[in-house]
């Protein structure tokens, strides 16, 4: 996949998961792309634990489903994270 194709499912795995996801998330498009990026590469090596076709980084639509979950989940992470900040 190449890089161009990378930061556009990432963008748009960014810009579902803050959809999905319930609450404020204050970030602008820059990290929503990063946040869909990193969930892609999380997705995605999820995702090669269930297929044996050693092709981990062909663009599929379950990898678009797996980016948007990854995404959801490094989301869920960083509010974690920020909200202990806050309160310590």
């Amino acid at each position: 996949m190449g890089i161009i194709a990378f930061i556009i499912i990432g963008l748009i795995a960014g810009l579902i998961a803050r959809a999905i996801l319930p609450g404020k998330q204050s970030m602008g498009l820059l990290a929503t792309t990063l946040l869909g990026m990193v969930g892609s590469l999380l997705g995605g090596l999820i995702g090669s634990l269930f297929t044996r076709d050693g092709r981990l980084f062909d663009l599929r639509p379950s990898g678009l489903i797996m980016s948007v979950l990854g995404a959801i989940v490094v989301l869920l992470i960083v509010g974690a994270v920020g909200r202990r900040r806050v309160h310590a």
